[in-house]
């Protein structure tokens, strides 16, 4: 079953996922969050697993930094409920909820020393001056910036601010952290060094974490698990494998990485068919004759060395399954492979882009206006609800 966005509950959506292992640490039951008329969030429900790490990912306005807010309690639902680890939160108040956060702009005090920045949440939990200064020193030590202990927020870099606002979050050994986009300041570079390093503090500590981002780099490279979201409700839920190979609709397929689209039209459950030509795909459940979007990723394209049509004329499908010749348009080098922009008569307007090793680009021969053979692979041509290009 394909879904559209924002015309389905959480419960409809197909989430091919096994549960991971553990008890249910977070309980998000049918949850509303509106703002006047404005609906942000609609019908949510969703379960994260202890010692889960849990990114919350979609477009801006998609309600995930909502979502985020709903669980610390710093905006209430409107309807609905929060449990966590069998306690119902829902009414709660912040600082009656046991959570550690790190905001965007890591809100670190200006005036303390960065280990009175990481002391600050335990002056009030009953701890000695004595066991304050050992849980201060134990933490700079587990974030490797013991010698900046007397420095101030604004003489240390981007990314070692965030490593003291991740300490701080995490002072208390809270049940929960939760993180609203902490990477998103720093450059491109620190965020890849300090996603792996979160990732580790988080595996070392096993304490259950939600992560908002907009960055499906992050996502899928960070989590146990992705919630993608859009217009206020959850597209799918999944591993970061099932979330890309497996998306559920054409939303998540072309959020999630590059995605082919190709109008199509639906033709027996195992085939579409574009232009005159019928290409086996993945099973699917429209009726034939149905006007559908064709999709596969450009590195699942294939290559092939080119051989003689035994027609006068190569049409859009040679005697191969699902396999027919194209007129490259255009070569794009990047770096570990080229990307490749093909024509064919059968496809009108719209190009298919591939992506080709550097090896098959040498092997094949391949450059701008020659012609090749290209292969869609049946399990890796996905059939979607059409949508109008915006």
């Amino acid at each position: 079953m394909v879904l559209l966005p924002g015309k389905a509950k959480f419960k409809d959506i197909p989430v091919n996922q096994s549960n991971p292992s553990g008890a249910v640490y977070l309980c998000i039951e049918d949850l509303w969050k509106s703002f006047g008329s404005f609906v942000a969030l609609k019908d949510i429900s969703l379960n994260i697993y202890e010692s889960e790490f849990v990114c919350f990912l979609g477009p801006s306005g998609c309600g995930k930094t909502t979502l985020l807010r709903a669980i610390a309690g710093l905006d209430l639902q409107t309807m609905g409920a929060v449990l966590q680890d069998g306690k119902d939160i829902s009414n709660l108040p912040p600082s009656e909820r046991d959570f550690g956060i790190v905001f965007q702009s890591y809100a670190l005090f200006p005036n303390l020393t960065i280990e009175k920045n990481i002391a600050f949440g335990l002056e009030n939990t009953g701890r000695s001056k004595s066991e304050t200064a050992a849980r201060v020193a134990e933490l700079l030590e587990l974030v490797g910036l013991s010698d900046q202990s007397r420095k101030y927020p604004a003489q240390l870099s981007g990314g070692q601010q965030q490593r003291i606002a991740l300490a701080r979050a995490i002072a208390t050994k809270p049940g929960l952290l939760l993180l609203d986009e902490p990477l998103s300041a720093l450059d491109a570079k620190v965020r890849v060094h300090l996603r792996h390093e979160i990732k580790e503090l988080q595996r070392k500590l096993g304490v259950t974490t939600v992560m908002v981002t907009h960055d499906q780099e992050e996502a899928l490279s960070m989590a146990d698990r992705i919630v993608v979201m859009n217009h206020g409700v959850i597209e799918q839920v999944g591993t970061p494998t099932e979330i890309y190979r497996e998306p559920a609709s054409l939303f998540v397929a072309d959020f999630i990485g590059e995605m082919n689209q190709l109008k199509a039209t639906a033709a027996a459950h195992d085939s579409v068919s574009i232009g005159d030509a019928s290409l086996k795909s993945q099973t699917h459940t429209f009726a034939s004759g149905d006007t559908i979007i064709a999709a596969i990723r450009p590195e699942d394209v294939i290559p092939h060395a080119h051989e003689a049509s035994s027609s006068d004329a190569p049409g859009l499908q040679d005697a191969q399954e699902n396999t027919f010749e194209v007129m490259i348009a255009e070569m794009e080098y990047l770096g570990s492979f080229w990307r490749c922009r093909l024509q064919n008569a059968g496809f009108g307007d719209t190009e298919l882009i591939a992506d080709f090793s550097i090896n098959a680009v040498r092997r094949l021969n391949l450059s701008e206006n020659s012609t090749m053979l290209v292969e869609l692979p049946q399990d890796r041509l996905m059939a979607f609800d059409y949508v109008e290009a915006p």
